[in-house]
């Protein structure tokens, strides 16, 4: 991979291009890193409202009609519904994983298989999260197992 950096003094802002001979998963793994770094979620702790970015949330969860995301150092409540944390955050490497959960495909430190066709996710902060087996098969093909 070669990295080019233009700088041009009277230019407002980036522009990100990327040239490849053909988009594969290092590819779009790429442009979901690039996506995560100005997407950001609000979510509330402690009476006050946080201002978090996509790429430090590790998974988000609906807990009985509320909505949790947790980061490495905190868990917030969001006001949104989890299918819309879903869709705000699937262009940055996020998949549902149950039907209570999406996680930040980029935060899995490992993965296990579990009975019952189910997988252990092993995040990045050690906490462990449950892929039913209704979407390991997603999971794999993600990971070219499939």
């Amino acid at each position: 991979m070669k990295i080019t950096i233009d700088e041009q003094p009277g230019m407002m802002g980036v522009d990100v291009t990327i040239a490849c001979g053909k988009t594969d998963q290092q590819v779009l793994d790429i442009v979901a890193r690039l996506r995560m770094f100005d997407r950001k979620v609000t979510g509330g702790s402690n009476g006050s409202t946080h201002i978090v970015s996509a790429e430090d949330v590790l998974y988000v969860e609906s807990v009985d009609k509320h909505t949790f995301f947790y980061t490495k150092e905190a868990v917030y409540e969001t006001p949104l519904r989890l299918y819309e944390m879903e869709d705000r955050l699937r262009e940055c490497d996020f998949m549902r994983v149950a039907k209570g959960c999406v996680v930040n495909f980029q935060k899995i430190a490992s993965l296990k298989p579990d009975v019952n066709g189910r997988i252990i996710a092993t995040m990045t902060n050690g906490e462990r999260v449950v892929i039913s087996r209704q979407y390991a098969p997603a999971v794999k093909r993600k990971l070219g197992l499939m």
